[in-house]
């Protein structure tokens, strides 16, 4: 590793599984004092991912914060500081909740996502970013989604959410990047988690589905958001900032005939065996 994070301090919510623990793991491994965050619902997985971390030789606590409660955010962002002694890179990345079409879309849920994404981000930066400007600096790194971008089907809260996380970003970062602070969004495209490969495993027809969509010919692997992640977070991306990164294989590059072409053609049987190559 180059260490590119050494004397960092980083909190990751939602980071006991998928990109978020993915992100967490790296930025450890590349010298940060990470701060590992669930709501707690499985209570064994985020201090395990605590210790996966402090087996390599990294530096990582737990430290369960529900972040549709604002006074969790700020137990959790507290928690951070009078640890570590300061924070330098706030990863916003937990969201819960689920969507519908609008017609069946719960209030219940809607709120759930509303308060898990705009409104845990909107509380998370107020607390980091006083800590930051007494630093010199930061970085703010919020994850959308390519459903931030463009519409999918029956996600009205998801989309609609993560959307306005773009523009949030965009307004931090034009409000504070006087402080040398730093607000950037990364946009997943479909990534292969933890939970995802036994769906996939399940459901053939939808990974192969996958594959013919995507312009790189597959969906996405963990460690592809996490290095991206770690692009943000570290000085290499020191005059990006206020910047929507879409990590998705292309998938948004494309028109929409583009995508349906390969499906309406009952998708080549060439493309559909060849091996997915993982970088």
């Amino acid at each position: 590793m180059s260490m590119r994070l050494q004397g960092k301090v980083a909190v990751v919510t939602g980071s006991s599984t998928g990109i978020g623990k993915a992100c967490a793991t790296l930025f450890a491994e590349e010298g940060a004092c990470v701060v590992v965050n669930d709501e707690g619902i499985e209570q064994d997985l985020g201090p395990q991912v605590v210790e996966e971390i402090r087996a390599k030789g990294g530096t990582a606590s737990y430290f369960c914060a529900d972040v549709t409660k604002k006074e969790d955010i700020e137990s959790l962002i507290n928690y951070a500081i009078l640890t570590y002694g300061r924070l330098d890179i706030l990863m916003n990345n937990a969201v819960t909740g689920r969507s519908s079409a609008l017609m069946d879309q719960e209030e219940e849920e809607w709120e759930k996502v509303y308060l898990s994404t705009v409104k845990a981000v909107y509380h998370s930066c107020k607390l980091a970013i006083p800590e930051m400007i007494k630093l010199g600096g930061g970085s703010i790194i919020n994850v959308s989604s390519i459903h931030g971008m463009l519409g999918g089907r029956s996600g009205l809260a998801y989309s609609t959410f993560k959307g306005a996380l773009l523009n949030m970003t965009r307004q931090i970062a034009v409000d504070y990047g006087c402080y040398n602070i730093r607000v950037n969004a990364l946009c997943p495209g479909r990534i292969v988690t933890e939970r995802k490969i036994g769906f996939l495993e399940q459901n053939p027809e939808e990974y192969r589905r996958q594959k013919a969509v995507y312009p790189l010919g597959r969906p996405g692997a963990l460690h592809e958001i996490a290095t991206a992640a770690l692009f943000l977070a570290s000085e290499e991306s020191s005059f990006v900032t206020g910047h929507a990164l879409a990590v998705d294989g292309g998938f948004t590059a494309q028109l929409q005939d583009s995508i349906i072409t390969p499906l309406e053609k009952g998708i080549s049987d060439e493309l559909l065996e060849r091996d997915i190559i993982w970088p």
